[in-house]
């Protein structure tokens, strides 16, 4: 339902109440409903749409959500897009808004006008949104329900199915078709979950009994797509299931031939076990070696070439291959089924892990194992050497009695290393010496001059007034108002790391400090100065801060690292920016060679590199191991920075080639020869006109009055814009900053 205001005076009550909501005024609110138009709580405002509830919901105002429903508003109106209030909630993760209208009996399979429901909202991959996802669910929501465009909300989980893994499973478990896939590319959410590598969504959804089969309209099945991204796991439940690995896509690419590409060596032993032929070509007429080989993966083309000499001799007549094909598909199925399999041979168990002949087969038959009578005869005739009428269950799912050990599943497992027997004791290992972090020594720390503690160490601006009448969001109208200081105790100071002050915004301190003649590029213990901390932390508000004061762009800690470079390893490109606009040195070296272009290369950020190298930044300077940023972007970056490093170094020698067959002529002058001076580098800065030095500044004794702490709301849009800068995940303690995340994403990728 959704009633729009219509009229002047409707309008203007609207935007009243609107207001009121805003400003937490239960008693206006309440005034304005009891003596304004009929029904105005559930009337919306003209332009999008939005009703008192729908304003409330998306602030998360609880409380003020309880007294609306109190005072008979509904639940389900819904703005201009067709958007309730518990959508608008669960957009934004707001978990205790939607529990209260679900408690209200909100309509969880209401759609907007795009066809999309309460779940499309819901997903993203936190857990506040996995509780709102938990409460629609709860109360009916369509888990079938499928936008305008064709794509199923399960296909949309499915495309994040890594980090919704539980979000995904709950879906499912309420209802969700398994089959479900948007007409457009074809991708089913077997697909789509096999891309994103979510073992545990996969195998749900194979339990529910989807086709495995299934192909979007490029002819790729689930296997492609877990092969392509190397997942070991998945491709075992996909083949478990009979997922057919010799699909030849429209690049005329099977399984094999992703893998190959990819270098994930597990993946193609496995393929080439299970009966994925190595000798298919492609269009572009390779073979899944010769893909590997034009990229460069060579432990991939030794496991090839003795794939296919495997398959060249068991493809002759007359060859029997040891490891048959029913046995390597009963050995996967009866692991993806372990579970289930145990549980049902402990009701026939004799009591030591053994069950008979007969209660084995008909354990098989009766969970439909892929075998022909004629093989479980073979199967138990193989368990039962002795002719003792017995079979032992783990031998059974080890399958060591009719397989080979390279087919097993162990075999893929990373062998443990085997203690050297003798009673003489072995090498000790290579001590690892702890490496001192390098400090201030205490007799180098320059103290204040009346005795206080060193000048990194700023005086803290406390508020001094009386909590009970004051607070940061109801701050005294005038700074008399405030007469805190005729009754209460002066608060003793508390010193503070100025850099602890940078990280945490702390303007006002750092304001005092400098006016109390504390230098503004000053250095703590670590050599760190504060622009050096609000550039690595990523802070745009404090470093524009301090570069307006003054601070010098290019000074240095005792690594030579400058600004520059801890902005590059941080990653923002914001204050990099800020950074070459005062002037930094592009290329500035640190005590190991390293330029600003190379800490942004090693942090994999693309968009820093290429502002590096619109300002000049030169790609042929050397470290001291006598790598270029070529060969660290080759080590550290994806391919995307490699190719842009790579341009632009060819732009650089292509004219040189040009200077050696040149003839030049008796008063001919050559090119201007590149010099990079401290002097011109820094020339491009500009002072500020109101910038202070330490010189300069007044000895005055200042007594601060309220300062401006920031509101509640000014905290939680400072969290708003600190996610809008490192993303969401930046609220979480597992973090990592751009350089050890791409560190890790490597260590990660040369695991496998």
């Amino acid at each position: 339902m959704s009633i729009i205001a219509e009229g002047r005076l409707q309008t203007l009550q609207v935007y009243k109440l609107l207001q009121c909501v805003r400003q937490r005024d239960k008693g206006e609110v309440e005034k304005l409903i009891r003596l304004g138009l009929p029904y105005l709580i559930n009337v919306s405002e003209p332009t999008d749409g939005e009703c008192a509830l729908h304003l409330a919901a998306t602030a998360n105002d609880v409380e003020m959500c309880r007294f609306l429903l109190s005072l008979d508003a509904h639940p389900d109106v819904v703005d201009k897009e067709g958007r309730t209030a518990a959508m608008k909630a669960g957009e934004l993760g707001h978990n205790a808004t939607v529990q209260v209208l679900a408690d209200a009996n909100t309509d969880m399979t209401i759609v907007d006008v795009e066809g999309r429901g309460i779940l499309y909202y819901c997903i993203c991959p936190t857990t506040r949104h996995l509780r709102c996802v938990e409460m629609a669910l709860a109360h009916g929501a369509d888990v079938n329900n499928c936008a305008n465009d064709g794509k199923p909300v399960f296909l949309l989980a499915c495309e994040q199915a890594a980090a919704c893994t539980e979000m995904c499973l709950q879906i499912l478990e309420h209802g969700a078709d398994p089959n479900s896939k948007i007409e457009s590319t074809g991708h089913t959410v077997l697909i789509e979950a096999a891309r994103e590598g979510a073992m545990e969504v996969v195998h749900a959804i194979l339990e529910k009994g989807c086709d495995v089969n299934a192909m979007n309209n490029k002819r790729c099945n689930a296997g492609h797509f877990a092969a392509q991204g190397g997942f070991f796991q998945v491709l075992r439940d996909l083949i478990a299931y009979d997922c057919d690995v010799n699909v030849i896509n429209m690049d005329g690419n099977t399984a094999l031939h992703l893998a190959a590409m990819g270098g994930f060596v597990d993946c193609v032993r496995f393929l080439t076990q299970r009966g994925c032929n190595p000798k298919i070509k492609n269009l572009a007429l390779q073979t899944p070696r010769t893909a590997a080989k034009a990229n460069g993966q060579k432990l991939v083309m030794k496991e090839l070439r003795k794939a296919e000499r495997i398959f060249n001799k068991y493809s002759k007549p007359g060859a029997r291959n040891p490891n048959e094909p029913w046995a390597v598909k009963l050995y996967d199925w009866s692991l993806a089924h372990e579970q289930t399999l145990r549980n049902a041979f402990a009701t026939v168990d004799r009591g030591d892990d053994t069950v008979t002949k007969e209660d084995f087969d008909a354990v098989l038959q009766e969970r439909s194992a892929p075998l022909e009578p004629e093989q479980i005869l073979t199967l138990t005739r193989m368990h039962d050497k002795a002719r003792e009428g017995v079979i032992n269950i783990n031998e059974f799912f080890r399958g060591e009695k009719y397989l080979q050990k390279a087919y097993l599943i162990s075999s893929y497992e990373p062998k443990k290393k085997k203690k050297k027997k003798g009673r003489r004791r072995g090498k000790k290992g290579k001590l690892n010496i702890p490496i001192p972090i390098c400090i201030v020594p205490p007799n180098m720390l320059r103290r204040r001059a009346d005795g206080g503690p060193p000048e990194f160490m700023i005086e803290d601006a406390q508020n001094f007034t009386d909590p009970k009448r004051f607070d940061r969001d109801h701050p005294p109208e005038h700074p008399l108002q405030d007469d805190s200081a005729w009754y209460l105790d002066k608060p003793d100071p508390i010193f503070i790391n100025i850099n602890y002050a940078t990280k945490s915004e702390d303007v006002e301190s750092l304001t005092k400090a400098f006016f109390d003649g504390v230098p503004i590029d000053v250095h703590d213990k670590y050599y760190k100065t504060p622009l050096m901390t609000a550039c690595a932390d990523g802070n745009l508000k404090v470093a524009k801060y301090l570069l307006e004061m003054g601070a010098h762009v290019n000074v240095h800690d005792n690594l030579l690292w400058t600004a520059l470079h801890h902005a590059c390893h941080g990653g923002q490109l914001d204050i990099v920016e800020l950074l070459l606009r005062y002037g930094a040195q592009v290329d500035a070296v640190s005590i190991y060679g390293a330029t600003p272009l190379m800490r942004a290369i090693e942090s994999c950020r693309l968009e820093i590199v290429s502002c590096l190298l619109e300002y000049g930044a030169d790609v042929e300077l050397l470290n001291k191991k006598g790598q270029n940023a070529l060969d660290i972007a080759y080590a550290y970056s994806d391919i995307r920075v490699v190719d842009l490093i790579r341009m632009k170094m060819e732009s650089i020698q292509v004219p040189k080639v040009k200077e050696k067959v040149k003839v030049k002529g008796k008063g001919a002058s050559g090119p201007p020869s590149k010099t990079v001076g401290k002097e011109t580098v820094t020339s491009a800065y500009i002072p500020h006109p109101f910038q202070l030095h330490h010189q300069q500044m007044s000895t005055i004794k200042i007594i601060l009055v309220w300062g401006k702490l920031p509101t509640t709301e000014d905290l939680i849009q400072k969290r708003v814009e600190k996610r809008e800068a490192f993303g969401y995940e930046v609220d979480f303690s597992d973090y990592l900053k751009p350089f050890r995340k791409n560190i890790l994403k490597k260590i990660e990728q040369g695991s496998k």
